[in-house]
């Protein structure tokens, strides 16, 4: 579908005053109707969140749902695709779903994305959708804010073993002035 000029530079301005402008529950979820996102009753919307700019049609939000601060929600890549958020999902801070074109991605009823989740594929109903866990991968001997080049940094990094799954530990005893380093 071909827009005009005039409306594609209208709805770029409407997504960016919703993006940035107060009004979780009321004006931000207003303005993307305006632009053509259908979207339910008591939505909630955070702040700096990026709804389908290109495509607003292309996105549904039903009711009850709420999306965390600086999610975005992208319903086309080479070509408009669908996406349907059903009612009481929460999508967590800095999520990002995705569409296919010619693809409808559903996020089933009472969903939950985690904290930096990226979603290419539906997601059942009900059910708690997190990224794994961030793992120590290697010990810092020369502190990055005290590098003076990033390969000193990069030669400081010694790469954590399967035998040395952690950093040593540091212990504090009753005596401030006494600290131990074990290796756990």
């Amino acid at each position: 579908m071909k827009r005009s000029l005039f409306k594609r530079i209208s709805n770029r301005a409407l997504h960016l005053l919703a993006r940035y402008c107060p009004g979780a529950t009321t004006v931000r979820p207003w303005l993307h109707r305006i632009r053509g996102v259908k979207i339910g009753e008591n939505v909630f919307i955070g702040d700096d969140v990026y709804l389908e700019n290109e495509h607003p049609e292309a996105v549904e939000i039903q009711s009850g749902v709420q999306i965390s601060v600086r999610a975005v929600i992208v319903a086309h890549t080479r070509g408009a695709g669908k996406i349907l958020i059903e009612k009481d999902v929460y999508i967590g801070p800095n999520t990002v779903i995705a569409a296919s074109s010619n693809r409808l991605l559903r996020i089933g009823e009472g969903a939950v994305l985690g904290a930096g989740v990226v979603v290419t594929n539906g997601v059942p109903a009900r059910v708690f959708v997190a990224n794994e866990s961030a793992k120590a991968i290697a010990t810092v001997l020369v502190p990055l804010t005290k590098a003076a080049r990033m390969e000193d940094f990069i030669r400081g990094l010694a790469p954590i073993t399967r035998r040395s799954k952690a950093p040593p530990s540091v212990a504090v005893h009753p005596n401030p002035r006494s600290v131990q380093v074990s290796p756990d």
